[in-house]
């Protein structure tokens, strides 16, 4: 609905609990798609319920297009080239490029990273244990994991990994009304992934940039500046939303400790475990946006070309009418169904690294401090709001 301007609330809409979706999304989703006034002041319609936001995520009406007019920023960037890949890209050429970068997070790739990240989880473990109480799990142990091991599919080199999380995490968490801060923090990982690319193509070895470069790259049929491209949307897309998947998991699991044992002792119910706090948590809750590039319905409103679209993803897996008592943590509910993946052309390819992830993270944590706690009062912990991806910023444990 067309809203007076009195009347359009701001979004992205705060938070009374930072355990649940905003209070405003309630009472919205039993309503059409209304518009909302965007950080730079321009508008844009809001989805809000599972339907409506499902509907639109198979509608071709709606592009992803950064360049189109219209298209609503969510970091207050300017439209540089570099900022660009497959992500903000629409069939076919999504479908092309799409497929180039498959091969590296497909089922039979994502198994063969399991090793991997055993080890790195138990080395993390380990220095756990070494470390004086209390221990910040987000900077311990949710990032470290998600961010070296893309760093490894990727080829960074180890005596870059832990500079290279440094400036990952740099920006991820970028305040999205410092738009000079943000634009720095993007140049500033640009650059590196540029000199990376040179160096893969003197130097290839086995890993994703360097057999995008030689098989599509030296070819022609794909620019350095598009692998850059992907390499960035790889890295924030890939790192920091499972990390902040794991802290808020670990620190649901703290707040329910009658599930842990559940998860650990009963066979095939980790896999319901880690759907219910995908679709609990959202953690990807304000990134989705659409331009509208002709004339479609929104839950059905008409919608016109050059207008924004901004998915409430959260929003959307706490509806009722899908999720029955949705603001409760329920992993005997069936989460499989939940948008926070996306959903047709645009859902996530690292979907299933990030469950790996989460599958192995999780048991081996309460496995080896199965007394592990909280070492501060839920009021006192620090979340991130203004941010792409929501998360907590801290997360002291003890044990």
């Amino acid at each position: 609905m067309t809203l007076p301007e009195t009347a359009i609330p701001t979004w992205p809409m705060p938070r009374s609990c930072p355990m649940l979706p905003p209070d405003q999304y309630t009472e919205m989703r039993d309503e059409p798609p209304r518009q909302v006034r965007l950080h730079d002041g321009t508008l844009a319609w809001l989805i809000t319920s599972y339907a409506d936001m499902r509907a639109a995520m198979l509608d071709s009406a709606l592009s992803v297009d950064i360049t189109l007019p219209g298209f609503p920023l969510r970091l207050p960037l300017p439209p540089d080239p570099v900022l660009h890949s497959f992500l903000r890209l629409d069939p076919p050429e999504h479908t092309r490029v799409r497929r180039m970068v498959m091969p590296s997070f497909n089922n039979t790739a994502v198994d063969s990273y399991r090793p991997a990240v055993r080890t790195l989880v138990n080395s993390l473990l380990d220095k756990m244990a070494d470390a004086p109480h209390p221990v910040d799990l987000v900077a311990d142990f949710a990032f470290p994991i998600p961010a070296l091991l893309i760093g490894r599919i990727l080829g960074v080199p180890e005596r870059d990994m832990d500079a290279f999380a440094e400036q990952n995490v740099k920006i991820t968490r970028c305040d999205l009304r410092n738009a000079e801060v943000a634009a720095a923090e993007f140049g500033a990982l640009s650059q590196y992934l540029e000199g990376l690319v040179r160096d893969k193509e003197r130097e290839p070895s086995d890993d994703l940039i360097s057999r995008l470069l030689h098989e599509y790259v030296i070819k022609g049929e794909f620019g350095r500046d598009e692998l850059v491209s992907m390499v960035l949307l790889l890295l924030v897309a890939g790192a920091e939303t499972t990390a902040s998947q794991i802290g808020l998991s670990v620190l649901t699991l703290l707040r329910h400790p009658e599930q842990v044992a559940p998860m650990l002792d009963q066979p095939g119910r980790l896999g319901r475990v880690i759907d219910e706090l995908i679709r609990y948590w959202s953690v990807s809750q304000d990134n989705q946006v659409r331009v509208v590039k002709r004339h479609t319905e929104l839950g059905g409103v008409p919608v016109c070309p050059g207008q924004a679209v901004v998915f409430a993803i959260v929003s959307a897996n706490h509806d009722e009418r899908v999720f029955t008592d949705a603001s409760r943590f329920d992993p005997d509910r069936d989460a499989r169904h939940h948008l926070a993946f996306g959903h047709g052309t645009h859902f996530c390819p690292g979907a299933g690294l990030a469950r790996m992830e989460m599958e192995i993270a999780l048991p081996a944590l309460f496995r080896r401090f199965p007394d592990l706690r909280l070492a501060a009062d839920l009021e006192d912990l620090s979340f991130r709001y203004d941010t792409v991806v929501y998360g907590v910023n801290e997360l002291p444990v003890t044990w």
